[in-house]
């Protein structure tokens, strides 16, 4: 397989501060190995009326797996993304969004994230095997 460049333009879709249609999130780097971030939804990521799509929430649970790793010096890209709903979540209720790194082999960086609600409940959890570039 031909290598690629991977690179930061500042136009990712999820923490890009310069892509203007994008969501601008911010993940901050905490107790040395794991990283947050808030999303404050919108009816703009919504699926059915009134709840956000459950794309918009994997989607960001997989940008903070690999966030996480490149914030460690873990060049490493998702290879499989596994996503759980568990409850719904409603336009304009805020996330908290946190992920781990479960374990690690020569090539491979499993990842773990888990996404929570205002009321510290379990909304959608996910897992990545994340692939080192």
């Amino acid at each position: 397989m031909k290598a690629i460049e991977l690179r930061d333009d500042g136009f990712c879709f999820v923490c890009g501060k310069k892509n203007d249609k994008g969501l601008k999130l911010k993940f901050d780097l905490v107790q040395g190995a794991r990283i947050c971030c808030e999303f404050p939804t919108q009816k703009y990521y919504q699926g059915f009326s009134g709840i956000i799509h459950g794309g918009i929430i994997g989607m960001v649970l997989d940008e903070a797996m690999v966030s996480l790793l490149w914030k460690l010096d873990k060049q490493a890209v998702s290879a499989e993304l596994n996503l759980r709903l568990k409850k719904p979540v409603y336009v304009g209720e805020r996330l908290f969004i946190e992920a781990w790194i479960a374990r690690e082999e020569k090539k491979i960086v499993y990842t773990l994230a888990d996404c929570k609600n205002e009321k510290q409940e379990l909304v959608a959890s996910a897992s990545a095997k994340c692939m080192r570039v």
